[in-house]
Parts: C-alpha cells; sequence; structure tokens
C-alpha cells in the first residue's frame, strides 16, 4: 500500500518511452558511451538566440528612396555605410551611389577604384564607417535577387562574410509604406553540414511575408532575408517633421501670371460643371426615395463638398496673389 502518497498508472507506451529516455541519459554519462559524461544534455540546453537586424537610419532611407526614384524606370545602386555592432545588429548611417552600368532588369558596378577614393573623401568630412553591404533597386516589380544580384552580392560576401544586400522598389513604395527588404546569401556548404541560416531560433522582430516572386527566384534557397528596423534620433525626428512644412513666407510668393491664370480658368471651369451635377443631385433628392437616391450616389463624387473646395481654392490663391502683387509692387 501506498501511505500519504498520490498513485497514478502511466499507460504503457508511456512507460516504455520513459524507459528509453532514461537508458539514453544512462549510457550518456559512462565514458566512452556518448563523451564520457562530458557533454551537457542537449534537452535542457536553452537554444542561443541567433536573430539579426539591420537598423536603417531615416537619412540613409530618404537617400535610397530618391536615388530609386531618380533612375525610374533603370535600376540605380550604391554602397551603404555603417557598423557592425555585435553578432546580431547591422547599423547603416549613410548611403552613396556610385557608377553603374544598369538597364531596367539589372545594375552592376562598372567603376572598383571610386569606392576607395569616396571612402577616403567621407573620412574628412566625418564619417568614419566602413561599408556593410550595398543597395539597388528594383522599379516596379519587387524586392528579390537576380542572378546578376547574387554574383554582385557573393563579391561582397568575399570581402566580409556579414555583408548585406538591400533592394528597394521606388515604385511600389507609396506614403507611410516602404517597400524594402534586406538579403544575405546561404552558404550550401555549411547548409549540406546541417548548419542553417541565421535567425532561425529567433523571435525578436518579424520578416516579410515573402511574395510569390521572390520565392519563384530563390528566395530560401539560395538567400534568406534579415528583418529591417529603423532608429531616429532627436534631430532626425525633428527633420523629418519639418520636412514637408510650410512656413509662413511660403504665403508671400509670387506664382507666375500665366501659371495662376490657368489655375483660375481650370477651377471656374470645374466649378461650373460640379454646379450642375449639384443641381442634377437636388432634383434626385426631391424625386426619388430615400433607398434609391442612397443607391444611385453609391460611387459618385460628392458634388457639394468638392465645390466648397474649389471655392475656397480660388479664393484662397487670388488673395495671396493679389496680396503678394502689392507687396512687392511697395517694396521693390
Amino acid at each position: 500500500p501506498f501511505q500519504g502518497r498520490w498513485c497514478c498508472v502511466a499507460p504503457k507506451g508511456s512507460a516504455i518511452m520513459a524507459g528509453n529516455l532514461n537508458l539514453q541519459r544512462l549510457l550518456g554519462s559512462i565514458p566512452g558511451m556518448g563523451g564520457g559524461g562530458q557533454q551537457p544534455d542537449n534537452h535542457d540546453v536553452a537554444l542561443a538566440d541567433t536573430a539579426e537586424q539591420v537598423y536603417i537610419s531615416s537619412l540613409s532611407l530618404l537617400k535610397m528612396l530618391r536615388h530609386g526614384r531618380a533612375g525610374v524606370p533603370m535600376e540605380v545602386m550604391g554602397l551603404m555605410l555603417g557598423e557592425f555592432i555585435d553578432d546580431y545588429t547591422v547599423r547603416v548611417v549613410d548611403v552613396f551611389s556610385m557608377p553603374q552600368s544598369g538597364n531596367s532588369v539589372s545594375v552592376e558596378a562598372v567603376d572598383p577604384v571610386f569606392q576607395t577614393k569616396m571612402l577616403e573623401m567621407l573620412k574628412q568630412t566625418g564619417r568614419p564607417e566602413m561599408v556593410v553591404g550595398w543597395y539597388h533597386s528594383h522599379p516596379g516589380f519587387g524586392c528579390w535577387f537576380s542572378g546578376t544580384d547574387i554574383n554582385t552580392q557573393q563579391s561582397f560576401e568575399q570581402l566580409n562574410p556579414r555583408a548585406v544586400g538591400v533592394v528597394v522598389d521606388p515604385i511600389q513604395s507609396v506614403k507611410g509604406k516602404v517597400v524594402i527588404d534586406c538579403f544575405r546569401l546561404i552558404n550550401h556548404q555549411m547548409l549540406s553540414l546541417g548548419h542553417e541560416p541565421r535567425q532561425t531560433t529567433s523571435n525578436i522582430g518579424h520578416l516579410n511575408k515573402p511574395s510569390i516572386t521572390s520565392l519563384i527566384h530563390g528566395l530560401n534557397r539560395h538567400y534568406y532575408s534579415i528583418a529591417i528596423n529603423y532608429r531616429k534620433n532627436d534631430l532626425e525626428q525633428k527633420m523629418l517633421l519639418n520636412l514637408g512644412r510650410k512656413q509662413w513666407q511660403d504665403a508671400m510668393k509670387l506664382n507666375s501670371f500665366e501659371r495662376h491664370e490657368g489655375q483660375n480658368e481650370s477651377l471656374v471651369k470645374e466649378m461650373m460643371d460640379l454646379t450642375e451635377r449639384y443641381n442634377q443631385v437636388i432634383q434626385d433628392e426631391f424625386r426619388l426615395t430615400e433607398d434609391e437616391f442612397a443607391v444611385k450616389q453609391v460611387g459618385k463624387v460628392d458634388a457639394k463638398k468638392r465645390l466648397e473646395t474649389d471655392v475656397e481654392d480660388v479664393m484662397m490663391g487670388n488673395i495671396l496673389q493679389a496680396l503678394g502683387c502689392m507687396l512687392a509692387t511697395l517694396c521693390f
């Protein structure tokens, strides 16, 4: 009898599995049967976090997007400056373009001496960071590596195994969303030995959901994606807040009279068209039932709101133009 203890009967299969596990541990602790008791039990050791993230500064992101949009429909490329903080962090602080030969589907560098000269000039201006990788654009067709891109990335990884390649799409990128991704090649020799790429045991950050196009072009077979994050210091945050802000003196600037006249004509024509539409809407509102009127207005422009906006634009534009013209006449 069991006195003062709970007793439970385990299934026969569970008992056999527990016995096999205990036997493996016992054999592992015997010298010559699994390391002589020197190796720790792999079942009880926590897996190391192998997360790796690329932190891109706001200045670098703006310069990459501007460079990519300036080269549409051609691909453009450049180098990224930064530092490897530790085994899990790559920081990109600045980028610069370089001489290249590209078309709408591929791009490659043509001047190997330019990089050394540019780095020397940047050191003189207070940029002592090293090259941590390269970036290039894919105008309109997503983020992935082509065969030429894989060869370029391979040449960078021969110089530094931790070099990364960033792909940005300046056409699909809209306000509030940047289509960008970061890649590094998969070492097939290490993969054949059982070693997987980095970030395999990570739960820090998140990866972009791979697109079908990138999977077709070798994602997770020839190269893998790395999580991208963004950091802003106080100065960068102030710069971004003031980027699209209008100053008080902007209202004093005179537009060309031909341009102003053309804008007035187009707005007046639009107002006449909207007035006819609004008149028709009022007639339909009296003639139709409430449900019929609601169904008829689905997908149509609200003529009343658009008319109010156009009237405000016309009045404000003419008042500012007249005031600016008077001030310019009196002051200059």
